[in-house]
């Protein structure tokens, strides 16, 4: 087996790892996101039996570590005759992790809600829908834009889980690169620095977010 040396070439290998990291989350932040407002609102607004159904479903999946939803997307699955590629069973798995942590977030965005404006809404002989479109949504929103900014940067960081399904993301680009320049240093060294890349900016914008919105509350 010939050692390759470190060099631009395992650069762009890295870089193209990242392309499909930055893919997969964005994926996932779709998909999630759906999902994620659509379970918001029922577990905030909908039946007491929808509740209980997706409450349930939340404390499921956030008390199950995302590597073990990982595997059963990509193995247990293919018991059941459902065989799903890495990149199909990473965008799952993802979007199953994601969904109950957005619809957690979202829900108490939507809680979060002054009563009064429901109670205006209803003075003002809104439906359902428009009340949630005009009056509740929009002003959940602007609370939420910190903490799901936030969230952003940890699905980011928990794509790396999905290399050990041979997903060929960063974290799994690092190791195969690795293997065939035995340069650990440098090859980790620049896989940090390309997540840093991507998520110091999203970090620092959702303290700004945060902050700004703070300060609407201070006034």
């Amino acid at each position: 087996m010939m050692i390759q040396s470190f060099g631009w070439q395992s650069v762009q290998f890295l870089f193209h790892g990242l392309v499909w990291t930055v893919g997969l989350s964005l994926c996932t932040f779709v998909g999630g996101g759906i999902f994620g407002l659509l379970f918001a609102i029922a577990r905030s607004l909908g039946p007491n039996w929808l509740r209980a159904l997706v409450a349930g479903y939340i404390q499921l999946v956030q008390a199950t570590p995302l590597l073990i939803v990982v595997f059963l997307s990509y193995y247990g699955l293919s018991f059941l005759g459902f065989y799903f590629p890495p990149l199909a069973a990473a965008a799952i798995s993802l979007t199953i992790y994601a969904t109950a942590f957005l619809a957690d977030i979202w829900r108490g965005c939507i809680e979060a809600i002054p009563r009064t404006q429901w109670e205006a809404a209803d003075a003002l002989a809104l439906s359902p829908f428009q009340r949630l479109r005009y009056v509740i949504l929009p002003q959940a929103f602007q609370i939420s834009l910190g903490p799901t900014v936030g969230f952003m940067v940890q699905i980011v960081k928990n794509t790396s889980v999905t290399a050990l399904i041979g997903f060929v993301e960063l974290t799994r680009a690092g190791q195969l690169l690795n293997n065939m320049t035995f340069q650990p240093f440098h090859v980790f060294l620049t896989v940090a620095a390309m997540y840093f890349v991507v998520c110091y900016p999203l970090s620092w914008w959702s303290e700004k977010l945060k902050e700004r919105k703070h300060a609407g509350t201070a006034h």
